[in-house]
């Protein structure tokens, strides 16, 4: 048995020293990169000389890349990859794609050892990321590495050859990183130190919108941020930087301001546009109508644009002729479309007065027209005051009844106890103040005065029966012919001061009362007893008193007395 054992080893080893004696001994080339020459292409294969026992054979598809036809020939030169000294046949397994790999990871490596960029291409995404083919390998693109800023969209990047940065290499592993987001902060510093050197206020630079404030928009400009504040996006007013710009927004700015100590730089986009308040007091002239667009309200007006950046101020004060006290907004709306009066251009200061209610007529001036005075209007009663009655005589504007113009015969009082609120009444038109904003009517004008014939008819120094209808303290109130009211002081009671006492008259008592002033327009005469007895006195003295000098003062008195009796009829 140990005999044969012996035999048979020795047999074995006798075939492996024939074998290497044959093929050689193993070189070690397995899993490196050799140089081989095509001898021929046999079918599908290129068959390969690679300096070794046997030859090697590589697939043709190797060698072209997908869609395309091999390029491969007797006589070229290649580099191949050995991933097996021989196979089942005795041939050597080659490899013309690992070969490519191989070498673009050794070049990779070095480019990574000396921090040079290296050209890729996205072609895929996977968790995480992206992939990036580098010529024959494939690396991992975080998603945190591909810009500066996020990306929405990232297709746009996708099959277009650009620098990428290695981060990490692990060639065991075949597993490699890199970097877009280190390409572009390199190159956004360089252009940053370029472009802060050459800055200069005035300069034109073209640039993106960054991110958007309440207040602004910071623009990129290529390495370096501008703040463009709202008042400068636009000549018109902006409330608010989203109404104009976007992220991610190509906007073509200019440098306003730059300080070079903090680096901060202030740009403007309206500064590139023309002033639309050139000329504009040409454009606008006062007393002018222009149609505009409400764009701000606030407790003392509200804003109007008349044109993109030129706005003008309507005042409280001109927006309403009827409502005074009411806020702007209860009167008009943003973005309401309104018509306008330029009241005043101020071009210097960029200020605009504009009148709202001007634009839409005095309603007293238009009130006067349809209505002149000594017309009949008819209204509501909207409401009673302590002096008279105001009537609706249009949507927005009222006329006043005053006490005294309500009737003839009544007292105001108690003649505005026959009217109550919201009852319909007719009125004529007595005056009518535009300036003031005032309209006077009367309800008793729209009949004859009762009392202007006997107020045509009575005059200064005439003498008049009265009938007693109040007695005072200060003195008489009497009435002339049941229309006209007389009243007679106390000290014009009698001749005598004893007589001068309101109490010895009675209400319904005739008295002769000499007229010794008339007031046609309150309807009233001053009147005196006094005045008619001295009269009388005077005249009976001229009387008798010439023609018996002996008689005395009573025997005159009497005589005139019983002549005026005779001439009355009086008993």
């Amino acid at each position: 048995m140990a005999t044969a054992t012996n035999l048979a080893n020795a047999g074995v080893e006798d075939f492996a020293a024939l074998l290497d004696a044959t093929l050689g001994p193993d070189t070690g080339f397995a899993g490196s990169v050799v140089t081989g020459r095509v001898i021929r292409v046999d079918g599908d294969f290129a068959v390969v000389d690679v300096g070794l026992k046997s030859e090697g054979r590589v697939p043709l598809k190797e060698f072209a890349a997908p869609g395309q036809k091999p390029e491969v020939k007797a006589g070229d030169v290649i580099e191949l990859f050995v991933e097996r000294y021989e196979d089942r046949d005795g041939s050597i397994v080659l490899s013309r794609e690992k070969a490519r790999r191989e070498e673009v990871w050794t070049t990779l490596e070095k480019s990574h050892q000396a921090g040079v960029r290296v050209n890729g291409v996205i072609f895929g995404r996977v968790k995480g990321g992206f992939t990036v083919d580098l010529g024959g390998a494939v690396a991992f693109l975080p998603g945190s590495q591909v810009d500066i800023r996020p990306v929405r969209d990232v297709m746009p990047l996708m099959g277009n050859a650009q620098p990428f940065q290695i981060l990490k290499m692990d060639r065991a592993r075949g597993n490699i990183v890199v970097s877009r987001r280190a390409v572009l902060e390199e190159t956004r510093a360089e252009q940053r130190s370029e472009l802060i050197q050459g800055l200069k206020e005035g300069m034109i630079l073209d640039g993106v919108v960054k991110n958007i404030t309440d207040y602004g928009a910071f623009v990129d400009l290529g390495g370096v941020d501008g703040l463009l504040h709202v008042t400068d996006i636009a000549w018109r007013r902006i409330n608010h930087p989203s109404e104009a710009l976007t992220i991610g927004m190509p906007v073509k700015v200019q440098v306003i301001r730059f300080n070079q100590d903090t680096q901060r730089i202030s740009l403007g986009m309206k500064q590139l546009m023309s002033d639309p308040w050139d000329g504009v007091a040409l454009k606008y002239p006062v007393g002018a109508k222009f149609s505009g667009r409400v764009t701000n309200i606030t407790d003392y007006g509200a804003f109007v644009e008349l044109e993109a950046g030129v706005e003008g101020l309507v005042h409280v004060s001109e927006m309403s002729w009827t409502k005074k006290n009411a806020h702007p907004g209860k009167i008009v709306s943003t973005s309401e479309q309104v018509d306008v009066i330029i009241l005043d251009v101020d071009e210097p200061k960029r200020r605009i007065s504009l009148g709202l209610k001007q634009a839409q007529g005095n309603p007293w001036g238009l009130f006067v027209e349809a209505h002149p005075v000594g017309s009949t209007i008819e209204g509501e009663i909207r409401n009673i005051t302590e002096f008279g009655l105001f009537i609706g005589i249009g949507a927005e504007i009222d006329g006043m009844v005053h006490m005294s113009d309500i009737s003839w015969n009544e007292a105001g009082e108690a003649a505005m106890q026959h009217y109550s609120k919201g009852q319909m009444v007719k009125a004529k038109v007595l005056d009518v103040d535009v300036e003031k904003e005032r309209i006077s009517l009367g309800i008793k004008q729209l009949q004859a005065d009762p009392a202007a014939e006997v107020l045509d008819r009575v005059r200064k120094g005439d003498v008049v029966t009265c009938i007693v209808t109040k007695v005072e303290q200060n003195g008489i109130e009497v009435k002339v012919d049941d229309v006209l009211t007389g009243f007679i002081r106390r000290a014009e009671l009698a001749r005598d001061r004893g007589d001068q006492r309101p109490d010895k008259f009675a209400i319904g008592e005739k008295v002769d009362a000499k007229v010794t002033a008339v007031d046609r327009a309150a309807r009233r005469l001053t009147l005196t007893i006094k005045g008619k007895e001295v009269e009388e006195e005077r005249e009976a003295m001229r009387e008798y008193g010439s023609a018996d000098s002996g008689a005395s003062l009573g025997d005159i008195l009497g005589a005139a007395i019983r002549r005026r009796r005779e001439i009355t009829g009086e008993e």
